[in-house]
């Protein structure tokens, strides 16, 4: 028998894996035909709760609202705006969540689980990104996490024939930094990591002027970038009396939970706060390490003990704080505590999670919001404020960042401060000796709210998608 005959049924077996690898690969945009086939449509990535990411959200709704088909993939958590669910041009993909043992505070369990979460993480992408979607001439990432998220879709947009965009929030090794450091050598790695796989992408978005500056400069990217600041949803909007006032009476209920007790003692609280007698404060977080809640609790410490002391002119507040999180069960301890210690006699502290329209109503019924958001990178922008704007309440917040300035205009729309003096002083000074001031700056931010977030994306994102029509 010849080398040839002998190696024979070697080569065949060769030739068949080879061509099932190359079946069972993920079909291209460019080799699907007819109605299948679609300029405009596009699958949106969020490696994270998709009801928890409304600038990915109103990304899809605004895609749908041109006609275009998407595919909006990401994890089922929390209730993902009602406009989605019910239009037929946008259909959900739920990643299968990671199993809980794979998910650890403790930083050195970080260091072992953290890649077994990722190998989960790259199948379940692999799978709802190559096979239960159908290939699109769009990919669009949000960004942070970039691991696995930027290597998976570069991969699939390679095979699908796809183009690849990246949304930019923020910088994911600066968010891993709060966990490990910066001179932590996995941090090192994703920011290379990061600076790889940001160079390859077809086109970029970014929250910030700053942040744009920074991927031109920093990363090299040599592809276009372009801005895209966060605007707020129709669905933000000031109240007037009648509105603000029947939200109130459904606030009381919201945050009594069929308490009789609470509802009884809110109930005079929110009278107050009708009668422009008490104010009603409001802050949204997502309970992570770039928030230091407590600079708001001293702050409020402090407020309440001169208000009972030296300022016996300055209101009771009611402070509700919206959102969920890693770090909300140690917050709830320490205002159990500190209540017990008598800190807060003229102030009352209410958590709540709440619908879209029962948020946006809170916004719009609200004295003062407040931001905690410290920027890991300095170049990205709390979207709450973007919110808290279209509803027309100003908003006072950390704004020891390069960024802050692009959207908070110290004096016109809000103020800005870097500790919780600061914090407590501008207080004092809202609800206190400068109450015009107040006013002033509702109306900048009522006027800043006008710009909406259909008339940014249409003019910054819709000209990148309709650019192309294969």
């Amino acid at each position: 028998m010849s080398n040839f005959e002998s190696s024979l049924p070697w080569w065949v077996i060769l030739f068949g894996l080879t061509s099932v690898i190359l079946y069972s690969l993920p079909s291209q945009y460019g080799n699907i035909i007819g109605k299948e086939r679609s300029a405009n449509r596009i699958q949106i990535l969020v490696l994270g709760d998709i009801g928890r990411s409304p600038r990915m959200q109103y990304h899809a709704l605004s895609i749908a609202k041109h006609g275009g088909q998407v595919d909006l993939i990401g994890y089922e958590e929390s209730d993902i705006h009602p406009d989605i669910l019910a239009n037929s041009f946008i259909k959900v993909h739920a990643l299968d969540p990671a199993p809980e043992y794979l998910k650890t505070k403790d930083k050195r369990l970080f260091l072992l689980y953290g890649p077994l979460k990722v190998l989960f993480q790259i199948w379940s992408l692999w799978i709802v990104l190559g096979y239960r979607t159908r290939p699109a001439r769009w990919m669009l990432v949000q960004n942070p996490p970039s691991i696995p998220t930027l290597l998976i879709a570069q991969i699939i947009c390679f095979l699908r024939h796809t183009r690849l965009v990246i949304d930019w929030h923020n910088f994911g090794y600066s968010i891993l930094a709060l966990k490990l450091g910066n001179a932590h050598p996995l941090v090192q790695v994703s920011k290379f990591y990061e600076w790889i796989f940001a160079r390859s992408a077809y086109a970029h978005f970014c929250v910030t002027n700053a942040m744009a500056r920074v991927l031109e400069h920093d990363y090299s990217i040599a592809t276009e970038i372009r801005p895209l600041h966060d605007r707020p949803a129709s669905h933000f909007r000031a109240l007037d009396e009648s509105q603000r006032s029947g939200f109130l009476d459904r606030l009381l209920y919201l945050l009594s939970s069929n308490d009789g007790q609470k509802l009884t003692e809110y109930q005079g609280l929110v009278n107050k706060i009708k009668k422009g007698q008490s104010k009603l404060l409001v802050s949204s977080t997502s309970w992570t390490p770039d928030e230091d809640f407590s600079i708001l609790l001293d702050a409020l410490i402090k407020y309440s003990d001169l208000a009972i002391t030296t300022h016996p002119e300055l209101p009771e507040i009611l402070a509700v704080i919206t959102g969920k999180g890693p770090q909300k069960a140690d917050f709830l301890s320490q205002i159990s505590h500190l209540k017990a210690e008598g800190k807060f006699e003229m102030v009352t502290i209410e958590t709540a999670f709440l619908s879209t329209a029962d948020y946006a109503s809170l916004l719009g019924s609200a004295d003062l919001g407040v931001s905690l958001h410290t920027s890991s990178s300095g170049v990205d922008l709390p979207m709450k404020v973007v919110d808290m704007f279209g509803a027309g309440l100003p908003v006072v917040g950390w704004g020891d960042f390069e960024a802050w300035p692009e959207l908070v205009h110290e004096g016109v729309n809000g103020k800005s401060f870097n500790d919780a003096a600061g914090l407590q002083n501008i207080l004092m000074q809202l609800f206190g000796e400068e109450k015009a001031l107040l006013g002033r700056l509702k109306e900048g931010a009522v006027e800043e709210g006008k710009k909406k977030w259909d008339d940014e994306w249409d003019r910054v994102v819709g000209t990148l998608f309709s650019s192309t029509s294969r």
